[in-house]
């Protein structure tokens, strides 16, 4: 049982447009991180589509529709100012989330311990019924939702350490105590979610850090706010929205996190899951655009999850 690796070359398809910092070239360098001879042993899997089923339990059958079936006229179409579609995205989004439902069935069943999604577009912006900030459908919800419906689990956690706060996924949890949602994220920042005091049905655990922050707040912050919530959550599945536009070479953010502090928090993670979940952790990309800081990012994200 290794770690695997799920994309799709729709993924890179996914075009939002010149100079767009959402591009195909983010997912480009993702991949050539992954060949790395050290990554050789890895499965590799083509992502399979998400199916109508899956996204609707989390989505409203109109966001579904409109994303799918609106069709996309002269090479764009421009959802808010932030997210735009060309004609692969559709199928770009179908391969993301149904990379991480696929993940979840094989690291549940036992064919693998762990798994990476090598995915875009990025999800965790996506609340029940908007679309919005570079994401269509939110991948990871979609991907815990599945776990809850298929396989019966009772608890499922999602860390999300991207720059920005995961406002769709906190949207879409808000209510159900099944699921913890943990963030550690610069506030103030885009879409202006995330406070301490946001708590759901005490299932939402946010840990803003302030601009400028780097190494030792996160992981202060971590060591005190979200592990702790994790251990008391006990998982049985971590699901991890893995954004890297915290690193300190990233141009939308004000962060100063490097590749260490995104190896020392998956090493964390992969420890908690061992002692609660049998081990069994799906991550999959968010943001992160600078390509340079996700290359080494998401190498040493993915060393620690094979760790």
């Amino acid at each position: 049982m290794s770690t695997a690796i799920y994309t799709h070359r729709s993924c890179l398809e996914h075009d939002p447009g010149p100079g767009h910092p959402e591009s195909p070239a983010r997912l480009a360098a993702v991949l050539e991180a992954l060949e790395d001879p050290r990554f050789s042993a890895l499965i590799r899997i083509e992502a399979p589509k998400a199916s109508r089923e899956q996204l609707a339990r989390v989505h409203l059958r109109e966001l579904i529709d409109s994303v799918l079936d609106e069709p996309v006229e002269d090479g764009w179409r421009r959802l808010d100012p932030d997210t735009v579609m060309s004609p692969a995205s559709a199928e770009a989004a179908l391969r993301a989330a149904g990379a991480v439902c696929a993940a979840v069935d094989a690291t549940i069943t036992g064919t693998h311990r762990r798994a990476f999604c090598a995915v875009r577009p990025p999800g965790h912006h996506a609340t029940h019924d908007t679309a919005m900030g570079f994401c269509l459908f939110n991948s990871v919800a979609v991907g815990a939702a599945h776990a809850l419906a298929v396989h019966g689990l009772a608890r499922v956690a999602i860390v999300d350490f991207d720059v920005h706060h995961g406002n769709g996924t906190q949207d879409i949890f808000w209510s159900d105590p099944r699921v913890m949602y943990a963030s550690s994220h610069q506030w103030p920042l885009y879409p202006g979610t995330g406070a301490r005091s946001e708590t759901g049905a005490g299932n939402i655990v946010n840990a803003p850090l302030r601009p400028g922050a780097g190494s030792n707040e996160f992981r202060a912050a971590c060591e005190e706010i979200v592990l702790p919530a994790l251990e008391t959550f006990a998982p049985e599945l971590v699901l991890i929205s893995a954004g890297f536009d915290a690193h300190r070479l990233d141009p939308l953010a004000n962060l100063q996190f490097d590749a260490d502090d995104y190896a020392w928090i998956t090493a964390r993670l992969v420890e908690l899951a061992g002692r609660h979940a049998q081990g069994r952790v799906v991550s999959s990309l968010e943001g992160g655009y600078s390509l340079t800081a996700l290359r080494e990012s998401v190498a040493a994200h993915v060393a620690a999850l094979d760790s």
